[in-house]
């Protein structure tokens, strides 16, 4: 019986590519759209979460993970878990990845995917709001698409800021939310903020807003101004409306109604949808979703058997 392989980041982050992978993503976008289930169990203040995509011709995919508050005070992850990979002709398990591994390069990517194809040519000047792990990635991310590419970070915590900043030179700090949003040709948004952070009168034409953070019902990143400016776009219809509240708050209080939003990634890989004018400004939203994550192991398990056979 083959033994199952088990990918950590340790192993898999340096056989990685951001263009590669929204390279991949827009061919996974050219398949029909997934099936898709999340199973949410909890148990006091802990939960399971698993995340269920099947994509013909990709296979299937699980991703389970724990959330256990209480462990931060004991010195232990608060969030684990992982993900198995199954092969699409035999339904054998192909591969076990740690779901950090996996959620790093899909949260990321599907946001380099979002400007790839929204943002505004020759734009350059990023500006991320949040310093925590993601804002890392998309320093990465962004990095790797863009020549030339100016960062500026800002973040509720000041030091927060400066100490992520340290650990990319050249990487700005902004103490001015307003100026730093209305300078920006890029702004992305990884925060866990439950109101809004950016306002819709700071907006210019031409920009690019790209919203990650918020991923419940109750959490908002952007205000309705921002909304009625903006063409909006998300990754996936199925994964945000009547989930997200950065879609379904202002939705449900009728400032936008659902043909505000233009497309999804479907739409826009198809040529369906997307930026109309350079003077537009552009919202995407960022809802992550099962399918992306499978689309994202396949890449990590190719690149995985490439080097193998390569070392021989």
């Amino acid at each position: 019986m083959p033994t199952i392989p088990y990918l950590t980041a340790a192993e898999c982050d340096p056989l990685m590519d951001w263009v590669a992978l929204t390279d991949a993503l827009i061919e996974g976008h050219r398949r029909r759209p997934a099936d898709l289930r999340d199973v949410l169990l909890a148990r006091g203040d802990d939960r399971l979460l698993s995340r269920a995509a099947w994509i013909d011709g990709l296979g299937a995919g699980v991703k389970s993970v724990t959330v256990y508050p209480g462990n931060a005070a004991a010195g232990r992850p608060s969030v684990q878990g992982a993900m198995l990979v199954f092969d699409d002709t035999t339904g054998a398990v192909a591969a076990v990845i740690d779901s950090a591994l996996v959620t790093k390069w899909k949260t990321a990517g599907d946001s380099l995917l979002g400007a790839r194809l929204l943002a505004r040519k020759g734009a350059r000047r990023l500006l991320i709001v949040g310093a925590g792990t993601v804002a890392a990635s998309l320093i990465d991310a962004y990095g790797a698409w863009i020549k030339g590419l100016e960062v500026t970070i800002w973040a509720r915590r000041p030091e927060a800021a400066q100490a992520l900043a340290a650990q990319h030179p050249g990487v700005r700090v902004a103490t001015d939310l307003e100026a730093a949003v209305r300078q920006a040709e890029i702004i992305a948004t990884c925060t866990m903020a439950r109101e809004p952070l950016i306002m819709g009168a700071w907006l210019q034409p031409g920009q690019h807003l790209d919203l990650i953070g918020a991923y419940t019902p109750e959490m908002r990143e952007a205000d309705d101004t921002a909304l009625q400016r903006a063409q909006i776009f998300v990754d996936s219809r199925a994964t945000t409306i009547g989930h997200i509240g950065e879609i379904e708050i202002p939705l449900r209080a009728g400032v936008i109604a659902e043909s505000y939003i233009l497309g999804d990634f479907h739409d826009m890989v198809a040529g369906r949808a997307g930026r109309q004018s350079d003077a537009a400004i552009t919202l995407f939203k960022n809802g992550g979703g099962a399918h992306l994550d499978l689309m994202t192991a396949h890449v990590i398990l190719k690149r995985w058997r490439a080097a193998r056979a390569a070392a021989g």
